[in-house]
């Protein structure tokens, strides 16, 4: 049990989806009693919805008052919704799940199991059969096979919003920007390294439509790569630049060294006239601005303030203060 003596946390973001809260809180509840998962507790993050999702949320912890809820000023997307909430978090373990009715709350019970019992750190859900059209399944393919190769993970569904976590694990990672699709790769930076998955059953919308945009084909081709550098050059980011500017500086002294040679040994015609000339002094500047981006990026890292802060309005059975800390 952890420190805080409950057993589970669902953390929960929410954008726009009233009509998906009383049926997924019901439905929730149900698994929580049937299986006799106490004292358990539900965090519901309303990233700025424009609907009335946080009036359906208050009106709902008083049927249900293991419900917590942390209200965001205006959106900022589900990467810092799922921040907060594993910020929030006291379980020992941790489920996440969308709020629109199509991850099964039925999968909570194996899902606990397998990181209790066969002590994995995380367990990502795979949408084996997935309810959504076909202008979403593509794409989603193709990066999941893009981020398989290039993180060495075997999941088939990074990106399944039906994940459960160890505590210790949520609470050594940092979501941030649209991240939250490669949390398995984070954790496994983090040095978790026992990484599951299960197939889970998967809901057609039920309410509401989807979020899901073209515009996330550019931001998952530039998360990954993110989130590759940061994982392996993010506490020492003067090996990445200070190499390149070694390589660059290198190039434009060899460069302007043989013309210098050739000058001195035939004195026939003048350095200035020469294109490589240019180039040599353009590759000598790049390799002292890598540098120089280097060690920036090395003092940026070490003493930079915390990139997660974000515009709280409201909270429900959570200390606001901690959370703005």
């Amino acid at each position: 049990m952890s420190q805080s003596g409950i057993a589970l946390s669902i953390v929960i973001p929410v954008f726009d989806e009233r009509d998906s809260l009383p049926e997924l809180m019901a439905w929730i509840e149900k698994v929580i009693t049937t299986n006799a998962i106490e004292p358990a507790e539900v965090i519901f993050i309303d990233d700025g919805s424009a609907d009335d999702s946080w009036k359906v949320i208050t009106e709902l912890q008083q049927t249900y008052p293991r419900i917590k809820a942390i209200r965001f000023r205006r959106n900022y997307g589900k990467s810092a919704a799922l921040q907060k909430g594993f910020e929030a978090a006291g379980g020992e373990v941790v489920i996440t799940m969308d709020a629109d009715l199509q991850d099964s709350p039925e999968e909570i019970p194996e899902l606990m199991k397998m990181i209790n019992e066969e002590n994995y750190d995380l367990v990502s859900g795979w949408k084996k059969n997935r309810k959504d059209p076909v202008s979403k399944r593509w794409p989603s393919k193709f990066f999941n096979a893009v981020t398989r190769s290039a993180s060495g993970i075997k999941l088939h569904d990074f990106n399944c919003g039906l994940k459960a976590y160890k505590n210790e694990v949520v609470k050594n990672i940092e979501v941030y920007g649209e991240m939250h699709r490669y949390i398995p790769v984070m954790a496994k930076w983090s040095g978790f390294k026992k990484i599951g998955e299960k197939v889970v059953q998967h809901q057609a919308r039920k309410y509401g439509k989807s979020k899901f945009g073209w515009q996330r084909m550019i931001n998952g081709f530039l998360d990954i790569m993110s989130i590759m550098f940061v994982g392996k050059f993010g506490k020492r980011p003067m090996h990445f630049f200070g190499t390149l500017g070694i390589i660059f500086f290198m190039i434009g002294f060899g460069i302007l060294g043989y013309l210098s040679i050739l000058k001195l040994g035939r004195n026939i015609f003048k350095i200035s006239e020469r294109p490589v000339f240019f180039f040599g002094i353009l590759t000598l500047i790049i390799g002292a601005q890598m540098f120089l981006t280097g060690f920036l990026a090395e003092m940026i890292s070490r003493n930079g303030p915390s990139r997660n802060k974000y515009r709280i309005s409201d909270t429900i059975g959570i200390d606001m203060k901690h959370l703005e800390d």
